[in-house]
């Protein structure tokens, strides 16, 4: 056992510094894109491209921030509901409790059964709210989520045309 456990540990050692090897990379890094002359044109092109790509990143931070105000609204609207459900659902089974509790004893049985029967609808009801609150949450996020993926599509298309333009202009 004592061996077993030493091995355990001895591998868990090596491993950890095995783990904290630096390796180099075996290729250098090469630029992305290849060198383009800097002449008028490419220099025009690439300012007109830094603009327009800016302006995109922008606009997709800016919808970015609207689709999360919406979320965040609509689950503060929804939290909202469901509390108000809950609590209307714990007051009338409350009250119901107490009528049956004040009820005399040959019509105890009848009354039990109609709190429990007023119970189980205030339940139903409180039920029913927080899942259509639920539903409306989630259709803002995903509404959102895909208001942001669209922009971010925008965004990755400008910069393409952006680069596109710049490759161009230095063919010229």
């Amino acid at each position: 056992m004592n061996k077993l456990l030493a091995t355990l540990i001895a591998t868990l050692v090596t491993g950890a510094a095995f783990a904290q090897t630096v390796t180099a990379p075996a290729v250098p890094a090469t630029p992305a894109t290849p060198a383009v002359t800097a002449t008028p044109a490419v220099v025009k092109a690439e300012a007109k491209a830094d603009k327009s790509v800016a302006a995109a990143v922008k606009s997709e931070a800016k919808v970015d921030a609207k689709a999360d105000a919406k979320v965040e609204k609509a689950e503060a609207a929804g939290a909202e509901k469901k509390t108000k459900a809950l609590t209307k659902s714990a007051t009338t089974k409350a009250k119901a409790q107490a009528k049956a509790a004040k009820a005399d004893a040959e019509d105890k049985t009848k009354a039990d059964a109609k709190a429990d029967t007023t119970s189980a609808k205030a339940e139903v009801k409180a039920d029913k709210a927080v899942i259509k609150a639920d539903t409306k949450i989630n259709t803002v996020r995903v509404k959102a989520a895909g208001d942001k993926a669209t922009a971010a599509a925008e965004t990755a298309g400008v910069k393409a045309e952006a680069k596109a333009d710049v490759k161009a202009a230095g063919s010229k």
